[in-house]
C-alpha cells in the first residue's frame, strides 16, 4: 500500500476507532477481529498473533508464591476441540487475507492450542518456517506436582505462500548469538516488574521477545498488526524499533492499558530506558546503534 492510501486509512481508523497515536504509527481498533478485519483495507508486513489458549478450566496454579485460579475470562474458554479449530480457522483466513504476499506471520501458543493452528496454517497454504521454543527462565511451579513443570511456549513463524520469499534478517540474528546460527530455543524471562508500569495483561509477553521477532522478520517502517492485542506489547516492540503497529481487541481495559503503554514510551528517556532494558542484546547500547544503522 502506498502512504496516501496508508494516511487515508489512518483517518479512517482515528474516526471510527479506539485510538491513534499523535505519531499515527500506534493504532487500536475495539472489536471481534473476525469482525474488524471484513472492513481493513490495510495490507500488513508481519503479523504476530497471540490468540486465546483456551487453558480457563476453572483450575489452580501458582503466581507470585501464591495459588490462584488459571481463569483468564469468557475469551479464554474453551468448547471442545471442534470450537477451537472452528476459531483459529475463521480468524487465520481473514488475516491471511489482509497480509502482503511477502508477509510472515508469528502465533504463539502452547500445547493446548499449537496443535489446532499448525493443522490450520497448513489448510491455508501457509508455508511454516520454524517453530520457536521459547523457554521461560522463571516459570511457576508445578501446582500438583503430577507431571513436569510447564516451562516453554511455543510460536510458530509461517509465510503466506510457500514460493513467495519472506524477509530474513538472517546477519542479524547471527550476530546477536555470537556469530553463530541461531536456534529455535531462546531462552528469555518472563514480563519484569518495569514492563507492568500501566497494569498487566494476564497474558502479557516480554518486549524481549517480540523485538526479536519484529527484527528478524521486519525492515524499517514496516506495517505490523497484531489481532489479539491485549496489552500491546507487539505496539510497543514496534514503536521502539520505529515499526508501525495496528492492533485488534474486544476488552477496553487492555485498550486502555495498550494507550497508556504508548503514551509513557513517547517520552524520548523513558524510550530509551526501555530499550536498554530488553535482553537478548551484548550491551545495552546495542539497540540503540541498530536503530541508528537502519535508518
Amino acid at each position: 500500500m502506498d502512504r496516501t492510501r496508508y494516511d487515508n486509512e489512518k483517518k479512517r481508523l482515528l474516526n471510527e476507532h479506539f485510538f491513534t497515536s499523535n505519531d499515527e504509527y500506534f493504532n487500536l481498533i475495539k472489536g471481534d477481529v473476525r469482525n474488524v478485519l471484513n472492513d481493513l483495507e490495510l495490507k500488513f508486513d508481519m503479523v504476530f498473533a497471540d490468540p486465546p489458549y483456551f487453558l480457563s478450566n476453572d483450575g489452580l496454579t501458582i503466581k507470585n508464591g501464591e495459588i490462584t485460579s488459571v481463569n483468564k475470562g469468557d475469551w479464554d474458554k474453551s468448547e471442545g476441540f471442534d470450537f477451537i479449530n472452528t476459531f483459529n480457522k475463521s480468524w487465520l483466513s481473514l488475516v491471511r487475507d489482509k497480509m502482503k504476499d511477502d508477509a510472515t506471520i508469528w502465533i504463539s501458543g502452547t500445547m493446548h492450542n499449537i496443535f489446532s493452528l499448525g493443522q490450520i496454517l497448513t489448510e491455508l497454504d501457509f508455508k511454516i518456517l520454524n517453530v520457536i521454543t521459547w523457554e521461560k527462565t522463571n516459570p511457576p511451579p508445578n501446582f500438583s506436582c503430577r507431571f513436569f513443570t510447564h516451562s516453554t511456549e511455543q510460536i510458530i513463524w509461517a509465510r503466506k505462500k510457500a514460493k513467495v520469499p519472506h524477509y530474513f534478517n538472517y546477519d542479524l540474528m547471527k550476530e546477536l548469538n555470537e556469530d553463530k546460527q541461531m536456534k529455535d530455543v531462546w531462552r528469555f524471562p518472563a514480563i519484569a516488574p518495569w514492563e507492568k508500569s500501566c497494569g498487566k495483561h494476564p497474558t502479557q509477553k516480554p518486549l524481549s521477545v517480540l523485538v526479536r521477532l519484529i527484527l528478524a522478520s521486519t525492515k524499517p517502517n514496516a506495517l505490523i498488526l497484531d489481532p489479539f492485542t491485549g496489552s500491546s506489547t507487539t505496539g510497543i516492540a514496534a514503536n521502539l524499533l520505529n515499526r508501525r503497529f495496528v492492533g485488534i481487541d474486544k476488552e477496553d481495559e487492555y485498550l486502555t492499558m495498550s494507550k497508556n503503554r504508548k503514551f509513557e514510551i513517547e517520552n524520548i528517556e523513558t524510550a530509551k530506558l526501555y530499550r536498554s532494558k530488553i535482553g537478548g542484546f551484548s550491551a545495552n547500547n546495542f539497540l540503540e546503534k541498530l536503530l541508528i544503522e537502519e535508518q
